[in-house]
């Protein structure tokens, strides 16, 4: 045991045999601490004050002792007097270490450096803690340690309990715009005989009852357009989804999605929903639509480019779509595979290596290959082409949408196409879900937005772990 460690439970057993007990205290009728800060006038002497918190600096001075004192509002000030406290509760101060949590009461006073504080009537140990934080509470700097003791890294690092708490008011107002919007919230199964909506590995699990293999969703999409088949005619899902693939500053193997549909709509709907609520959401936080994220500047004001997947494939990469050979140049040159590859498949490699990284202010990619979108209505101007858009800021993409396709026999057929290639992970179609749509599902435009990707924007945080509480990490 470290020497600070046992030092701190020499003064556990030292608060015990003064009859107080460290843990478990019930402490009502605090203020938060921005309250306190917020309550304060000046010339007036009296100002009650309650408040609970970590103690984050301590400067004893003989027989006075200043504090801070933190809760995830704020930091205050507080001074405990001799005088003031008595000589057997100046005594329990002295047990007292940083990352502490008491409670205080007393009155509000502004010292002659102009710091709110509260002048303690009393105070109450509620928790001991028994390791010191760390670099004297200067915050973890350690990124992977900031990750795995997120529980310090939130205590310690101001900005970091920031972004969450903004996170968390993100997620308050996107409920409040769908459910403004007429959009219901439902919960769909996490668990799947048939993983679908998406093309990606799952994870299997078992059930041992049943005997059968079941698989964390990979996206909720075929559950909720059931529900559009019956009745439910506006829907969204914000939901964990799990992909048994790579990490990387973009990708965490469990992620939040929020996944809308809305019957009688297409992409086209979806895109004025999609602007709609980002532009309202930078209002709500920032003020206007200008952002930083990392080192780049990002113009989000609306409205937002429109561009095809072969326009943009062709002014990025100087390839045409229809020029196959052209295509297959490219790809060798930029070291893709071309053996066995399709064109669609082709062109889409290209567009990710070469025009992702171009698109910075928030594009609308519309119209991909038919071939590569299963779950799309087609372009009535080009069949080859499916009704879909792919959002993209600072070259990520944040959102994707389909005009969805209600027809069943189509969608069989290529469900029974896609059998056996490298996109169908456990060969099977989702007979179920074609039998819903054989009773009719109304036309409807279909929209998933990645929500940590949006709030890694929103909050100028470059890489996913830093928005998700506890990202996925190797065990040490």
């Amino acid at each position: 045991m470290e020497h600070f460690e046992q030092e701190r439970l020499d003064k556990l057993q030292k608060l015990r045999e003064k009859g107080i007990e460290p843990y478990g205290r019930r402490y009502d009728n605090t203020q938060s601490i921005q309250s306190v800060l917020d309550s304060f006038i000046a010339d007036k002497d009296d100002i009650k004050a309650k408040a609970a918190g970590r103690i984050s600096t301590m400067r004893p001075h003989g027989k006075t002792a200043f504090l801070d004192i933190k809760d995830w509002t704020g930091k205050i000030q507080v001074y405990i007097k001799l005088d003031k406290v008595g000589a057997e509760k100046f005594e329990t101060c002295k047990l007292l270490d940083l990352g502490d949590i008491v409670g205080v009461e007393g009155v509000l006073f502004k010292t002659r450096t102009g710091e709110i504080t509260i002048y303690a009537d009393d105070f109450t140990v509620l928790t001991k803690s028994l390791l010191t934080p760390p670099e004297k509470w200067h915050g973890l700097k350690d990124v992977e340690l900031r990750h795995r003791q997120r529980y310090v890294d939130l205590f310690t690092n101001s900005e970091v309990m920031e972004t969450f708490l903004k996170r968390i008011k993100i997620m308050k107002y996107i409920r409040r715009f769908l459910d403004d919007r007429g959009f219901v919230e439902v919960e769909t199964p996490m668990m799947q005989s048939i993983p679908g909506g998406a093309v990606a590995r799952p994870f299997i699990t078992h059930h041992n009852a049943l005997d059968i293999d079941l698989y964390l969703r990979i996206a909720p999409e075929l559950y909720l357009k059931r529900l559009l088949v019956g009745g439910m005619e506006r829907v969204y899902e914000i939901n964990r989804n799990f992909r048994n693939e790579g990490i990387s500053t973009k990708h965490n193997p469990e992620f939040t999605m929020m996944e809308l549909y809305q019957a009688y709509s297409d992409y086209n709907g979806m895109m004025e929903l999609t602007e709609g609520l980002v532009t309202a959401l930078l209002k709500e936080l920032y003020g206007g639509y200008e952002i930083s994220f990392g080192e780049r500047k990002i113009d989000m004001t609306p409205p937002w480019r429109r561009a095809t997947f072969c326009e943009l494939l062709k002014e990025c990469s100087g390839v045409s779509f229809e020029d196959e050979a052209g295509l297959v140049r490219k790809s060798k040159e930029l070291g893709l595979e071309t053996h066995g590859v399709t064109r669609d498949t082709m062109a889409n490699n290209i567009f990710e290596q070469v025009v992702e990284q171009t698109l910075n202010n928030p594009t609308f990619v519309l119209d991909y290959p038919t071939s590569i979108c299963p779950l799309t209505k087609a372009c009535e101007y080009d069949p080859r082409f499916a009704q879909r858009f792919e959002l993209y800021i600072a070259s990520m993409e944040v959102a994707n949408s389909y005009s969805e396709l209600n027809d069943a026999p189509e969608q069989d057929k290529r469900f029974r196409e896609q059998l056996g290639t490298e996109a169908d992970i456990v060969g099977k179609v989702d007979e179920d879900f074609l039998t819903a749509l054989k009773y009719g599902m109304p036309p409807a435009g279909g929209l998933g937005i990645g929500i940590d990707r949006l709030i890694m924007l929103l909050t100028n945080n470059v890489s996913i772990r830093e928005v998700i509480l506890f990202p996925l990490l190797k065990p040490k």
